[in-house]
């Protein structure tokens, strides 16, 4: 309270004012005039009263009066408050109710004065965010500034996407809470934070970053910077010129050595301190308007699959902004440029690609040409890494033995480059723990440089890069026994470790405190709409928190929701919950940013859906889908759209862009698969893909098969709720990954509420195992009618796809179509995470029921396959009339909700399929296709069905295959989940000889 002391001196000296200061602890009554103590008397009970929805009551309680300030010749008085006061978020007309509250309280001769509430040493007025207030009372002094902003890192010259409403040009830089790390005192690897209810903090917001916050922020047009790995890919190829062999990298022009050092490879593992970014050399050249000299390096990809692709450089004045790279990958080309006078010598990322196994130059490479607008100005290179690689940082002798994504952030900004003493090390490599949770927002100010650096020496000239904000995204610790979320909780800090209250520019530390209240308020009210109307909000609280008071740019710290409470949980097991929320998290940096620069926003659409297709000739196609409005955000609305297209054998294209909701596809080749999603486009950015639709012609048929799918499920596992027995029910069902997920470790071991937590290795309850912790869960890739069109087009059809939504809505579609096969996986009836939801992803609503049976029943023929087909009529039904519909349509009864777990299904019907002819699918862990872990026997119920597969755990009916007024089959296990393509093959083929016999 410097403030205060001053005051107190200068009246001393013979101020008309009079300022009483007020214990903490316990108030002095004999040593306050009578006016003083009454003022405190009668705001301490308005404190203890006051409440509303934004206000817990909690907040009151604690609050307390710091000290007074009377002046009665103005009639002016203040009133600091303890920091408790400035616990929830500040908006106009709250303050006005706060102030109108407080001098009724007070009394009628106080209703004439000037009274001023204090927290934090701020009037609260002060404390409500500018993006808030009208135009006309911001505050300019927590605004940033674009003066000299240089151009953006990188950018994607293939993609013409211009988001000017969104983030273009601007750069965040975030970590996902804590990792992997050594501790020394137990001379072991191990996470920071205890395995509960099937995860890990250490793990947990990294589910959300990487997915879904990460690529909103790039569609947006930002520049992202993480602390930690990005790519799960365990495989690392690095390329450069002090290693590799001139297979692999390879020169032309005239290049040589920068004076500084650069990248090499050396000889890891990494000891202490070892910076692998000052082992090597730099190679340089002059720019020019045509390229005179080039360098191209082309990995030796260990395995085909997907690869973040990082290149590095020296940064110079003197450089280029628009390097052009040129990346070549299963999908074609596509082109970057870089700007070189900021970002060299770490690893800058460019994109994620496709890559296959070996040396291929054509379709795995990178260019670098000195070709540039910028004639006369040097170009730079140095090593590039494809994929995410293991840990290679040695501790005590001791590599961690994981994927460096699940390392700590301190091990990868080693790797990195980061300079030691300034970003990662300060124990003298003694406490990896707190140089870990210390290095990340240092690490963001040896991004930015000068004078924002490092607090060790802000003058450090770092990389130049104009870091707009950081984000710490964690979770927290805490339970309620009432079935309520412990909630979020908003943290900032205004002000450094020597107590300045401005950033080294000058700029409000409130900034910081202004985007934590846009985060949290986002966020809340989001869940609010969306999911649980009366989720928590917590603090938003002021602390002195390393990662919220270190990095020198306006800097929040999330406390999402609690890893330790079930009902939290709940939520966070939800991929919707995830993409949601990180769509809330998205719009609040957005929004900030736009604040910060004073200018307009604009929300980046939502996917769209209805998506389908028809074909009026062999070779062409006609695409057709609907944008989708999103209620909480009407600026996210689509103004063109991206479609992007990958012929069978290769990857996605880099898309092109249409004015309309439909795009005609022609010259298509026979006897090949093409595949198309699409996105949304506005001046916001870019949505996220639809699902992906397939077609294929065959020049042996002009019969056409549609795949519609219907498998849309993501989910969570389920749940076991009870007094005594809480917790996650994997063993009944795992719930569905969407795409990719990275939250399990293993399965709960301690299910017991009442468990106590005693140590991060007996955690209570919730306490789970590790066997999976390395791994990434396949599930729902929305891509399914690719694996079906492949066995359809061996089997010597067509075939097109469509969403499920967009034919049943013009169910007429199917009047002359010859073959339906219905994509179910594992589709079923799904409880979301709150009670309040209402349950999603039903196997067969009422208008697919409808659909089927007027296509059936009108002489159709039809192929189903799915893990629910029967439970979800049978025992998740809504009605009767969904087990009539099972038996009187589709002709089965469920004998079994959990039928096989040895993964076989066999051959007993030589018509069919040659007796003894034996099928495996997948029930247990495999790292491309999802686990069909509960999958139904299905009885026939009719003298024309028969079964034609059975399981063989216990050769109960997998399949049933009705042949009388119409045809089918159907399949009480995903086609999908077949390991094999050759059974698949065979399988599909007889399929449809049965249908078309």
């Amino acid at each position: 309270m410097k403030k205060h002391i001053l005051i107190l001196l200068a009246l001393a000296l013979g101020g008309c004012a009079s300022m009483m200061p007020v214990s903490k602890e316990a108030y002095d009554f004999k040593s306050m005039d009578r006016k003083t103590r009454r003022i405190v008397i009668r705001t301490e009970r308005f404190l203890k009263s006051f409440q509303t929805p934004e206000i817990p009551a909690y907040i009151g309680q604690q609050s307390r009066v710091d000290s007074v300030l009377l002046d009665e010749e103005t009639q002016s008085m203040k009133i600091y408050l303890n920091q408790y006061f400035s616990y929830f978020p500040y908006r106009p007309e709250r303050v006005t109710m706060i102030y109108d509250a407080l001098k009724d309280d007070l009394g009628w001769w106080y209703r004439k004065w000037n009274v001023t509430l204090y927290t934090l040493e701020t009037p609260i007025s002060e404390l409500v965010p500018n993006v808030y207030r009208d135009s006309t009372e911001t505050d300019p002094a927590r605004r940033g500034t674009m003066v000299d902003r240089p151009e953006p890192l990188v950018r994607n010259l293939s993609k013409q996407v211009n988001p000017d409403s969104g983030l273009s040009g601007n750069a965040i830089a975030l970590w996902h809470s804590h990792g992997w790390y050594y501790n020394l005192k137990k001379d072991r690897w191990e996470w920071e934070r205890p395995r509960l209810f099937e995860t890990v903090e250490d793990k947990l917001p990294l589910s959300f970053m990487i997915p879904y916050i990460i690529p909103m922020l790039e569609n947006a047009g930002g520049t992202v910077f993480v602390a930690r790995e990005r790519d799960t890919q365990v495989h690392e190829v690095i390329v450069d010129n002090d290693s590799s062999d001139s297979l692999s990298y390879r020169e032309k022009g005239d290049w040589g050595n920068s004076e500084i050092p650069g990248f090499a490879i050396g000889n890891p593992p990494y000891e202490h301190n070892v910076n692998p970014f000052r082992l090597g050399t730099i190679r340089r050249t002059e720019a020019d308007s045509v390229a005179t000299a080039q360098i191209r390096w082309i990995p030796d990809i260990p395995e085909a699959g997907r690869y973040a692709v990082y290149v590095s450089y020296e940064h110079h004045p003197g450089n280029v902004t628009d390097a052009r790279y040129t990346v070549y990958h299963k999908g074609g080309k596509t082109e970057f440029a870089v700007n070189q006078t900021i970002g060299g010598r770490t690893w800058i990322f460019l994109d994620y690609f496709e890559f296959d196994a070996g040396q291929n130059p054509e379709k795995g490479s990178i260019v670098l040409t000195n070709e540039t607008e910028s004639r006369g100005r040097m170009i730079t290179a140095d090593a590039v890494k494809f994929g995410g690689g293991m840990g290679d940082v040695a501790r005590n002798g001791r590599l961690s033995g994981r994927p460096r994504w699940l390392e700590a952030s301190r091990y990868y900004l080693q790797f990195a480059g980061m300079p030691d003493t300034l970003v990662y090390d300060f124990h003298d490599d003694t406490l990896d723990y707190n140089d870990d949770y210390k290095s990340r927002g240092e690490w963001a100010n040896y991004l930015k440089g000068a004078p924002y650096g490092p607090n060790v020496n802000r003058d450090a000239p770092g990389l130049g890069i104009p870091v707009d904000l950081s984000f710490a995204f964690h979770t927290d610790a805490g339970i309620r026994k009432d079935g309520r979320s412990v909630g979020t909780l908003s943290i900032y800090s205004m002000f450094d470790e020597e107590n300045n209250r401005e950033f080294p520019d000058g700029q409000s530390r409130l900034a910081s405190r202004d985007y934590a209240d846009i985060l949290q308020t986002q966020i809340v009210n989001d869940i609010r709409a969306k999911y649980d109307p009366f989720w928590t909000r917590r603090q938003l609280m002021q602390g002195m928190y390393s990662e919220a008071y270190r990095p020198n740019m306006p800097a929040g710290l999330l406390e999402l929701l609690s890893h330790q409470n079930f009902y939290d949980m709940k939520f966070t097991w939800d991929p919707r919950f995830r993409f949601d929320i990180s769509r809330s998290i998205y719009k609040a940096m957005l929004k900030f940013i736009a604040d910060q620069y004073d200018r307009p926003y604009v929300v980046q659409p939502l996917p769209v859906d209805h998506f389908t297709m028809e074909s009026p000739e062999k070779g062409t196609l006609v695409l057709k889908w609907k944008p989708v409005s999103d209620p909480l955000e009407p600026t996210a609305e689509p103004k063109s759209y991206r479609v992007y297209i990958r012929e069978e054998g290769k990857a996605f294209d880099n898309g092109r862009p249409v004015e309309d909701t439909s795009f005609i596809v022609t010259g298509l080749e026979m006897d090949k698969i093409y595949s198309f999603k699409v996105t949304a486009v506005n001046t916001g950015g870019e949505s996220f893909p639809s699902e992906i639709l397939s077609a294929g012609f065959s020049s042996r048929s002009d019969t056409t098969v549609w795949v519609i799918n219907g498998f849309d499920r993501v989910s969570g596992p389920a749940t076991v709720e009870t007094n005594i027995f809480e917790g996650f029910a994997g063993f009944m069902d795992m719930g569905v990954a969407d795409g990719k997920d990275y939250l399990f470790t293993g399965r709960q071991t301690d299910w017991a509420p009442s468990s106590p937590f005693l140590t991060n290795d007996a955690p209570g309850h919730g306490a789970s195992m590790a066997y999976h912790e390395q791994k990434v869960t396949p599930g729902n890739t929305h891509n399914f009618p690719e694996v079906y069109g492949q066995s359809i087009l061996q089997a010597g059809y067509s075939f097109l796809s469509t969403s499920d939504e967009a034919i049943v809505k013009f169910p007429d579609k199917l009047k002359d179509v010859p073959a339906v096969i219905l994509i179910l996986g594992e589709e079923k009836s799904t409880p979301g995470p709150s009670p309040g939801m209402k349950p999603a992803f039903q196997t067969f609503d009422p208008e697919l029921q409808s659909l089927i049976t007027d296509y059936l029943t009108g002489g159709g023929k039809m192929f189903i396959s799915g893990s629910y087909v029967g439970t979800d009529l049978f025992k998740n039904g809504k009605s009767k009339a969904d087990s009539l519909f099972a038996m009187d349509v589709l002709k089965f009864t469920l004998a079994s909700s959990y039928a096989e777990w040895g993964g076989k299904a066999i051959s007993f019907e030589d018509a069919f399929l040659k007796d003894g002819t034996t099928l495996s699918f997948n029930t247990r862990y495999h790292p491309e296709i999802y686990q069909a872990e509960a999958v139904d026997a299905i009885d026939p119920v009719d003298s024309l069905a028969t079964t034609i597969l059975r399981y063989g755990d216990n050769y109960y009916s997998a399949a049933v295959a009705y042949d009388g007024d119409y045809r089918h089959v159907v399949m009480g296990f995903p086609f999908e989940t077949i390991l094999e393509e050759a059974d698949r093959n065979t399988l599909m083929d007889a399929v449809l000889k049965f249908l078309f016999k």
